[in-house]
């Protein structure tokens, strides 16, 4: 089965790229390329995308504003952000919007190519430069009285650093050396202790909130 993919991007040289690169790769279908958001609910109706590219910087909507538009009435459609902008707002506004990745326009086509992969296998792909920047933040002292009072425990605590650090469900795995089953049960306890019913918004409300120690280390 083909991953089914629409971009929203208003520079015509880059939307026009995009579109060749999707339709050359083995395995994309390109839904819709277009250069503005504001039909983009009825196209989401009419196509059913996957997954969506979106640009950051667009008139009259912007991708942030249908990002949220999106989610709201399609959760399970998952936004990949791709965009010059790498300023710390941006890229929480973004993630709180409900953006699952984050690239910037100058990634190399084969990593854009990987990281749609990665999107739509249940990862959370973001740049080098983005990871640095959601790392410099969690190296600010966290509030102990705040992460106690969700009561998480040791094994929930180093899941949510997982997600947070864009691992799918299988890489938690792997790294946590858990099975799949022990994950899926953490994550449920997560959702309930956090009040969320996704793993973007644990996601969000682990950064907004820094229920995180600074994290560090590489990814297996």
């Amino acid at each position: 089965m083909n991953i089914k993919i629409s971009i929203y991007e208003d520079n015509a040289a880059l939307l026009e790229g995009l579109t060749y690169l999707i339709r050359g790769t083995h395995g994309f279908e390109l839904c819709s390329a277009s250069s503005s958001a504001v039909n983009i609910l009825n196209e989401c109706r009419e196509n059913c995308p996957d997954i969506i590219l979106m640009d950051i910087d667009m008139p009259e909507l912007t991708g942030i504003e249908a990002t949220r538009l999106v989610k709201h009435e399609f959760p399970d459609i998952n936004i990949m952000i791709i965009t010059v902008f790498e300023d710390s707002d941006k890229i929480f506004d973004a993630l709180s919007a409900g953006a699952t990745g984050y690239m910037l326009k100058k990634t190399p086509s084969a990593q854009i190519i990987s990281s749609i992969e990665e999107l739509y296998q249940g990862g959370s792909p973001i740049s080098s430069i983005i990871a640095r920047k959601v790392l410099d933040f969690f190296s600010k002292p966290v509030s102990s009285a705040k992460k106690e009072s969700y009561q998480l425990s040791e094994r929930e605590t180093a899941v949510l650093k997982r997600l947070v650090m864009g691992d799918s469900y299988k890489m938690v795995a792997e790294a946590c050396n858990m099975g799949a089953g022990t994950v899926s049960s953490h994550i449920n306890n997560l959702y309930k202790k956090l009040q969320v019913n996704s793993k973007s918004e644990a996601i969000i409300k682990a950064i907004n909130e820094k229920l995180i120690d600074g994290i560090s280390g590489k990814r297996k």
